[in-house]
């Protein structure tokens, strides 16, 4: 069932809690046209104050995820009349880093179902989620160096080096090079590679789990994975770490539901309150 509809960008809720959001250019392989990242953008803003909405699943319509930038139809960009050439590209620029932003900041676990190619920005919007299950038919490329261009777009040279370690970060975006579902599995950029027809059902069994868990636990989670890749230091870190975990352990009966669903056999029930 499809609750919210914009021409180019689907949201789905096909079981409780969890939103489908679909890039819906199939045509242009989901290019990055400011015509489909800009509802993208109100439909994460909807999304993250959604409290139905535990987990959110994002993948592309046909045989691509996201080939990045539209070189032929990239669409129009508001609010920029009278404007320089300059500022324009700067606001252009500011309408695609909100989105990968918006990713980041959306209080429910991203997870990207990489259902075919993901090229320069798209490799960027896969990389902004929290996880990363692709297809076998997947590929990723780092595409801006083989456009003539830097391939450090959208924050790749911050996530792609923390993802996959830096020499092989260097590697691809240096070479501009493809990379097939397999050897993303095996270098760590997604998370598995799984069967084109099993990806949904398989990113759908992974926001189940998720779901079932502490609202705050999973929140709070996701939030300190993400300061410890910004951390200045391990001491820091750790710090915010255990305030999290105290915010959790003394304001709800989570624990105590836990060590006690353990002890009769039976999952536990997280209500997120002080009983």
């Amino acid at each position: 069932m499809t609750d919210q509809h914009h021409s180019l960008v689907l949201v789905d809720r096909p079981r409780p809690h969890v939103a489908v959001v679909t890039l819906n250019r199939p045509e242009r392989m989901n290019s990055m046209a400011f015509d489909v990242m800009i509802p993208l953008k109100a439909v994460l803003d909807d999304l993250t104050v959604d409290n139905d909405v535990r987990v959110v699943v994002l993948t592309g319509a046909g045989r691509g995820f996201s080939s990045g930038a539209d070189h032929k139809s990239a669409g129009s960009v508001p609010h920029v009349d009278g404007l320089t050439r300059p500022t324009f590209a700067l606001r252009s620029m500011e309408v695609l880093d909100d989105v990968i932003l918006a990713i980041r900041r959306l209080h429910q676990p991203v997870i990207a179902a990489v259902n075919g190619a993901a090229i320069g920005g798209g490799l960027c919007l896969a990389l902004a989620c929290d996880v990363r299950v692709a297809a076998d038919a997947a590929y990723f490329r780092a595409a801006g160096i083989n456009n003539g261009l830097t391939a450090s777009e959208l924050g790749l040279s911050y996530l792609l080096p923390k993802a996959i370690g830096t020499s092989r970060a260097f590697e691809l975006m240096l070479t501009g090079r493809d990379v097939d579902a397999a050897e993303a599995e095996r270098i760590g950029l997604v998370s598995r590679t799984v069967p084109g027809e099993d990806l949904l059902e398989t990113c759908f069994a992974m926001a189940d789990r998720m779901a079932s868990f502490s609202r705050p636990g999973i929140e709070l989670t996701k939030r300190t994975l993400w300061s410890g890749l910004e951390a200045g230091s391990l001491e820091g870190h750790m710090q915010a770490e255990g305030l999290g975990q105290l915010y959790v352990r003394l304001l709800t009966a989570n624990f105590e539901e836990a060590v006690a669903a353990r002890a009769q056999n039976r999952p536990a029930r997280f209500t997120d309150d002080k009983q």
